[in-house]
């Protein structure tokens, strides 16, 4: 479990593509390798991944093919800056929202608006999902706890604003018109509208449109 607050913005140091396996390093630095040992779950870009090995700093992670096609550490390099964040304990405090690191697919980055002290995305969602994003909702992206701003469902759109420090603490910084981010819609959102489409589902017959 996590927090979805980013910890640090780490370097990718190696990438070996295997079939449906890529096994890769992060230099997590002296602070978010303290302590970490093989087995650990953290999150990098947002997906919960298991620590394979440990050498110094640096830890090793395996992504299989299921993870490669929801998300995008498919397209992992050498010299990637990816958000990380350790796994949360019971004592620690929730500054974002609980996060699994569950990744449920990505979104594309399809304008980006800088004003004064901040920065507006917005973002197609895939279809399916749009179900579970409201406005002033949570939604994860690359890992990063983040408050849905605007929901356009006729044209799968939502919209969050980032402010500087958020900026300053990931990744977001670098992203571009047209790239790609990790999404986790908020398991408390979805456990309640699969709740309320089963009992009308049970109680009318029907559904709700999506």
């Amino acid at each position: 479990m996590f927090t979805g607050i980013v910890q640090g913005v780490r370097r990718v140091v190696s990438v070996e593509r295997k079939t449906n396996l890529l096994a890769f390093v992060v230099d997590l630095g002296g602070e978010l390798s303290e302590g970490l040992k093989p087995g650990a779950s953290v999150s990098v870009d947002g997906v919960c991944l298991t620590v394979t090995q440990i050498a110094g700093t640096c830890a090793g992670f395996d992504a299989i093919q299921e993870t490669l096609d929801r998300t995008t550490l498919a397209s992992l390099a050498p010299g990637r800056q990816v958000n990380i964040e350790r796994s949360a304990s019971v004592t620690d405090e929730v500054g974002g929202h609980r996060v699994s690191g569950h990744i449920h697919g990505t979104a594309r980055l399809r304008d980006a608006r800088q004003r004064e002290n901040e920065r507006i995305w917005a973002l197609d969602a895939p279809p399916e999902w749009m179900n579970y994003i409201f406005p002033k909702g949570f939604i994860a992206l690359d890992g990063a706890s983040l408050t849905v701003v605007d929901v356009d469902r006729d044209d799968y759109l939502f919209t969050v604003h980032l402010i500087p420090e958020t900026l300053r603490k990931t990744t977001f910084a670098s992203k571009r018109t047209g790239h790609r981010v990790n999404l986790e819609i908020d398991a408390q959102t979805q456990a309640v509208v699969d709740t309320v489409e089963r009992i009308m589902a049970d109680r009318y017959g029907a559904v709700p449109n999506r």
